[in-house]
């Protein structure tokens, strides 16, 4: 089984759990996070237009979610397919080895946990 994080813009947030849904992906975590990547960012005018900001951090949506190895790649082509245009500013996705997962209230484990 895989973790996959992508890391989207929020505002791809609805378009990659539609994506998720068609899947059959169970479920999901997201958070709203800060940081910075390779891209270069424009200068925004602040105040009156008399001084400049570059700004160095931006804001992302981190998508967490465990499938079985199955699909795993079928959604990672998806979602290139979707947001691929050629540009290293628009995400990233990160993939994981999973060893064991393990549901709580019914104690299935595997991919029938998910």
């Amino acid at each position: 089984m895989k973790r996959l994080d992508i890391i989207i813009p929020h505002e791809h947030m609805v378009e990659v759990n539609n994506l998720l849904h068609k899947h059959k992906v169970g479920g999901m975590s997201f958070y709203d996070i800060k940081g910075r990547g390779k891209a270069k960012h424009e200068a925004v005018a602040i105040g009156r237009g008399v001084m400049t900001y570059v700004p160095e951090f931006g804001y992302r949506t981190k998508i967490e979610v465990l499938v079985p190895d199955s699909v795993a790649k079928d959604i990672i082509d998806d979602v290139l397919k979707m947001f691929g245009n050629g540009s290293s500013a628009i995400g990233k996705i990160f993939v994981y080895d999973v060893a064991e997962a393990y549901d709580i209230g019914t104690k299935e484990k595997g991919d029938k946990a998910l």
